[in-house]
């Protein structure tokens, strides 16, 4: 298939697009390189099937490119977003302008020529939920902006949602989505914008202390690069699922159901390591939701899909990328 990438040149967006070309899919990259690094795409320059596209897929003269490039598009991955909880709460007028013109140009591209659409959206969209595990159709809560803005993000995907669901209702897209759990591995940013997993491991590579969001008790169910990327290719690439269910305006979570603390990843960092870094408390983002666990019962049933790699095991491979580079 010929496949456009948008974000593709960012985490997971590079390692899903070293999957679809091993596949043996024709791909194409549309990154405006905000977050997305050239680096990430190295292994797929020179590949005769690969083509990148420098610029904001919210610009439909990019996606344009892209299909011109691959002589006509049947599917479209949409991973282009802002992300990273420090955007969330001081920059909540770019998450939210960016996350929604991206996914609306998306939408409107991919229906106007009949391409499927695969949209990632984010257990964010959830808000906050006291009910665990969270299914695909748990409502969610967004407390008042009053209190604080870090639901820009989860609210944006919740509305790029709507955005697919109202083409697959209206315009006749074959839209789908995806809601992957904390993902992590090998290009993960780390940094004050970058994700809790590789900031850790980076302060223990610094010899830094671990510094935690307050107590540390927050849980999250972290999952390995390679297993978000099958469960998205796996729910490009079917016409139906694995148990005959349409996949045409449904969606899935996929993640691990490992339920593990923020502190005891710390605690595993400094494990995978050997450094001798301290575990230190500070102030944490306001809105942080305490509890995150996913119900994958939908993605393995439809799409033959499971977690497959623990967090220690995970965090270790992280670890040895991390040397290496």
């Amino acid at each position: 298939m010929r496949c456009i990438v948008t974000g593709g040149a960012g985490f997971l967006g590079s390692h899903l697009c070293e999957s679809l070309l091993a596949r043996g899919h024709d791909v194409c990259v549309v990154d405006d390189l905000f977050r997305g690094r050239k680096a990430n795409m190295e292994d797929c320059k020179g590949m005769p099937d690969f083509h990148f596209v420098l610029g904001d897929c919210a610009d439909i003269s990019k996606m344009e490119k892209a299909e011109e490039k691959l002589n006509g598009v049947d599917i479209v991955y949409h991973l282009a977003a802002i992300n990273g909880t420090r955007y969330f709460n001081e920059r909540p007028d770019l998450v939210i302008s960016v996350n929604l013109r991206t996914t609306d140009t998306v939408v409107k591209f991919a229906s106007e020529r009949g391409a499927r659409l695969v949209f990632t959206s984010s257990p964010e969209a959830y808000g906050i939920q006291n009910v665990m595990p969270l299914e695909e159709n748990a409502e969610g809560i967004c407390p008042s902006p009053h209190s604080h803005l870090r639901h820009s993000y989860g609210a944006s995907k919740y509305l790029g949602e709507i955005l697919v669901q109202y083409a697959v209702r209206e315009r006749g897209l074959d839209g789908r989505i995806v809601r992957p759990f904390n993902g992590y591995g090998p290009r993960l940013k780390g940094g004050e914008h970058g994700q809790v997993s590789s900031i850790f491991l980076q302060q223990c590579h610094e010899e830094k202390d671990i510094t935690l969001h307050g107590d540390g008790e927050q849980t999250r169910c972290f999952t390995w690069y390679s297993d978000l990327i099958d469960g998205i290719v796996a729910l490009g690439e079917l016409d139906e699922g694995v148990d005959g269910r349409p996949l045409r305006g449904s969606s899935f979570n996929i993640g691990s159901k490992e339920e593990v603390s923020i502190r005891e990843l710390a605690e595993i960092a400094l494990k995978v390591s050997g450094s001798i870094s301290e575990i230190t408390s500070g102030d944490g983002h306001p809105g942080d939701t305490p509890r995150r666990v996913p119900d994958t019962s939908a993605a393995e049933a439809a799409l033959g899909w499971q977690a497959t790699v623990g967090i220690e095991e995970g965090m270790h491979r992280c670890w040895e990328w991390m040397l290496a580079e």
